[in-house]
């Protein structure tokens, strides 16, 4: 990956690339593709006694491509003169669209050509667009830092009043720019984003604010820096979203999709259905005894000593095996015998009746752990606001073992389901439920400290973010 650097912003694509990363730019394409081939097209339907390229439909055609350029071409002036850095690179893109001799010469050779150069001046283009997010991505990085680091309440007010409008012209910025991106898991990772760059900005201006009245508090020192870094990871979110690059945050990627162990049950059972003539043991054994493999270890984060899910693997593993010799006695065959036709019946109904023990024994997960979840938190909130600081960390430990229970069940709940938009939703809340805990037993922390302070809105700040 080749970086440009223009001033301090690092864009993270290469100007001379073709890789085409957001939708626009393929809907722009698509309608100079259609008319290219078109062109092409029209000049190789056989022999004909004319020269080559002179047709006078091929001229209309070429005519059509010329004017579908022009679009870009009009705009490249103003593109390069406020992207200086892309200027030579916008400039010799033109020079390669305008060059062509469509009509002439309508061989796949020139069609390639038209099309890349159109393709990256339309990317240039792009990258334009994306540089004028960056630089507000910039603005609003850098006013951030200068809240958190204001040394008087005056000062506070003044970058937080600069820091707010920012924000917003960001948040507009990226809003536009989020259903862009190819990647379906980038859009997640923007909108995640800008949601925590609203939520968190006031949070920071309160806890800075709490930072400078109370000195001798360090629970609001630690909850500043806590969302001083969710704010960092989220403007770093957003570069990545909008320049479609990879992200460090590995469980961003994790939100979508079916879950691993659904989809190991319904891929184990699309394996087991092989034509006996193609059949061989040394490829057929292992993939299938890998993906049963998987489905056990996925089986046993659920399993409890209250539940069969023990049993159901075995039936399935016995099934395997039962199946297995079936194949083996029917391979070179043209049709299945009627034993392997009751094997495929047989493994097909353990390997649902695991599925079915599986999502029973999540569902008793879930009643379990939701069942009163906002006990640990209202006692240990009621202890804060009787300034009880030995009795807030007491709860504390039983408040954040509780929210880990409440993630590791949302989580084995997403494992077992095919709902991708579902899992998606309530992985997202569990990574925030993550990032909100420690967040909320500072505030506690806080408030018993200073139970009369003013400040002591922050706390019902996190209280309301925490019960929504």
């Amino acid at each position: 990956m080749t970086a440009v650097h223009a001033g301090n912003i690092n864009v993270k694509w290469d100007p001379k690339s073709l890789e085409i990363r957001t939708l626009a730019v393929d809907r722009l394409l698509e309608p100079l593709v259609t008319q290219v081939t078109t062109l092409v097209n029209t000049n190789s339907k056989g022999p004909s006694n004319k020269k080559r390229g002179s047709s006078k439909k091929a001229h209309v055609l070429a005519a059509s491509v010329e004017q579908a350029t022009e679009n870009f071409l009009d705009k490249v002036d103003k593109i390069a003169k406020e992207n200086q850095f892309l200027k030579e690179e916008l400039v010799a893109a033109v020079e390669d669209t305008v060059a062509g001799e469509f009509a002439d010469d309508p061989c796949s050779s020139v069609k390639l050509a038209l099309l890349s150069a159109v393709t990256q001046l339309l990317i240039l283009a792009d990258m334009a667009d994306v540089y004028k997010l960056l630089v507000q991505l910039k603005v609003v990085e850098d006013a951030i830092l200068k809240l958190r680091n204001a040394g008087n309440e005056q000062d506070i007010g003044i970058q937080y009043k600069a820091l707010k409008p920012e924000v917003d012209k960001l948040n507009f910025m990226a809003a536009k720019r989020q259903q862009e991106p190819k990647v379906v898991g980038h859009h997640d990772q923007m909108a995640a984003a800008r949601e925590i760059l609203q939520k968190n900005v006031p949070i920071l201006y309160t806890t800075s604010q709490a930072c400078l009245q109370h000195l001798d508090v360090t629970a609001y020192k630690a909850n500043r820096d806590l969302i001083y870094k969710q704010l960092q990871q989220a403007v770093t979110g957003i570069s990545n979203a909008v320049q479609a690059t990879a992200s460090d945050d590995a469980s961003q990627h994790q939100w979508g999709g079916e879950g691993e162990l659904a989809y190991a049950l319904n891929n184990f059972e699309k394996q087991v259905i092989v034509d006996p003539l193609s059949f061989s043991e040394e490829c057929f054994r292992p993939s299938l005894e890998e993906g049963l493999e998987s489905i056990i270890s996925g089986a046993a984060l659920m399993a409890d000593s209250s539940c069969t899910c023990d049993d159901q693997c075995n039936a399935v593993l016995q099934a395997l095996q039962d199946l297995l010799s079936e194949y083996m006695g029917n391979a070179g065959r043209k049709e299945r015998s009627d034993a392997l036709s009751s094997a495929i019946d047989k493994i097909t109904k353990k390997n649902r009746d695991l599925c079915r023990q599986l999502r029973k024994a999540v569902m008793d997960h879930v009643s379990d752990s939701f069942l009163e979840t906002s006990v640990p938190f209202l006692v240990s909130i009621e202890a804060a606001k009787n300034g009880n600081e030995k009795e807030v960390k007491e709860y504390a430990q039983v408040f954040d073992g509780h929210a880990d229970k409440l993630i590791e069940v949302a989580n084995l709940a997403c494992s077992i389901s095919n709902n991708e938009e579902g899992v998606k939703l309530v992985r997202m809340s569990a990574s925030q439920l993550e990032a909100l805990c420690p967040q909320v037993i500072n505030a506690a922390l806080a408030l018993a400290a200073k139970p009369q302070s003013k400040l002591s809105v922050f706390s019902q700040m996190l209280i309301t973010v925490w019960k929504m």
